[in-house]
């Protein structure tokens, strides 16, 4: 009986010495910011104390956690740079926050930029860039910085952004560049709508990116698709105010990357200026937009619900007036309802030299003041089926 009361308490005791081991060997792979001397009140400059966090995470050979704990957290420009050893999380508890000044972060163009980082997940917290200064600036007229957006992703792989809010971004709040297998979700970004080129999500050059249960409320584009982007999924969003969901602009440059394999599903616009927008600039160029499903989507109150623009132009200069050589193809148009802002909800104002081919309007219902809204298309190919109001396309 003794000898097994021995052996028991071996057990318990070696099962012991692992769990503090499990323990420790955990704790040892946590680095909070605050240990490496960051301040929690909103004034004292952390940058250098998140960045040797971020260093010493980047050199663990097991998985690793930054920790932000709760509090305000003053930033400047800051690169956190890969590869890393291993998955790395920053579990973002509190607020990080830019300095009052716009000059603060300079004129690098970004505000929190992740390069080269293979798995990556970004847990909650809020970033409040502080953009109203800048903004003054720009509607000022006088000489201002190109602007900071606030998170970035340049040649990053494996990354999850989940739970996180951005407000008063500069420029635009996020940005997914270059990057391979990305999931965004339950991300709140807002701003307000006047406030310019504001865009929530930038995506380019970029496969594979998932968006899901996220609110963009904005004073530019809720999402914006660049050149590049391929197989990207949207879906159970909420847009407004902002100026919608566009693919583009693109063809800006002759050579360009072209766009394939867009879904957006289940979205809802408040208020925005445009819903669904395909947007290019009228001069030459080797770009395409092709395989794309806007479906169950709802307007409400929304200006240009639906709109291909091919005659981008802002400045009216070097647009030669050959057209958009940007090939437009094989984009459905499904259960699509609601309320126009203005009369015209339809817009298809394709390419003289390169028509939009294949394009399928399956049940469209858009209504303007409780009466049938109007259509315009110029240059366009494809079927309809179901009841698609208005009427006058294909």
């Amino acid at each position: 009986m003794v000898h097994n009361g021995n052996k028991l308490v071996a057990a318990l005791l070696m099962f012991l010495s692992s769990f503090l081991l499990m323990r420790t060997s955990l704790a040892a792979n946590s680095y909070n910011v605050v240990n490496f001397g960051a301040k929690p009140d909103g004034r004292t400059d952390s940058t250098k104390a998140f960045l040797s966090a971020w260093q010493a995470a980047c050199r663990s050979a097991a998985r690793a956690t930054v920790m932000v704990p709760r509090g305000s957290f003053l930033l400047k420009s800051v690169e956190f740079r890969g590869p890393c050893r291993s998955r790395i999380t920053f579990q973002i508890d509190g607020t990080l926050v830019a300095p009052s000044d716009y000059r603060g972060l300079g004129n690098s163009g970004y505000w929190i930029l992740f390069v080269k980082v293979n798995r990556i997940s970004i847990n909650g917290g809020t970033l409040d860039a502080r953009g109203a200064s800048f903004w003054a600036c720009r509607k000022s007229g006088k000489s201002c910085p190109a602007g900071a957006r606030s998170m970035t992703f340049n040649w990053v792989n494996d990354v999850v952004v989940s739970g996180l809010t951005s407000i008063n971004s500069q420029v635009t709040h996020l940005v997914i560049n270059s990057c391979n297998n990305v999931v965004v979700r339950k991300v709140k970004l807002v701003a307000p709508d006047q406030s310019p080129n504001t865009d929530g999500l930038h995506v380019q050059a970029s496969t594979g990116v998932t968006v899901t249960d996220s609110t963009f409320q904005t004073g530019d584009d809720c999402i914006s698709i660049g050149p590049g982007t391929r197989n990207l999924y949207m879906s159970k969003l909420n847009c407004g105010p902002g100026h919608g969901i566009s693919i583009g602009s693109l063809g800006r440059d002759s050579n360009e990357a072209g766009v394939q394999n867009i879904t957006l599903i289940n979205s809802v616009f408040s208020g925005s200026d445009n819903g669904v927008r395909i947007k290019t600039w009228a001069r030459q160029s080797t770009g395409f937009v092709r395989n794309v499903l806007f479906q169950n989507l709802v307007m409400k109150n929304v200006q240009n619900p639906i709109i291909v623009d091919q005659n981008y132009c802002p400045t009216h200069q070097g647009c030669p007036k050959q057209g958009s050589g940007v090939k437009i193809s094989q984009v459905v148009y499904r259960n699509i309802q609601g309320t126009s802002r203005t009369q015209q909800a339809l817009t298809f104002d394709c390419s003289r030299s390169n028509p939009c081919q294949a394009i399928r309007l399956h049940d469209i219902k858009l209504t303007f003041k409780g009466r049938s809204a109007t259509s315009t298309c110029k240059n366009i190919k494809g079927v309809k089926a179901g009841v698609v109001t208005p009427q006058g396309c294909l």
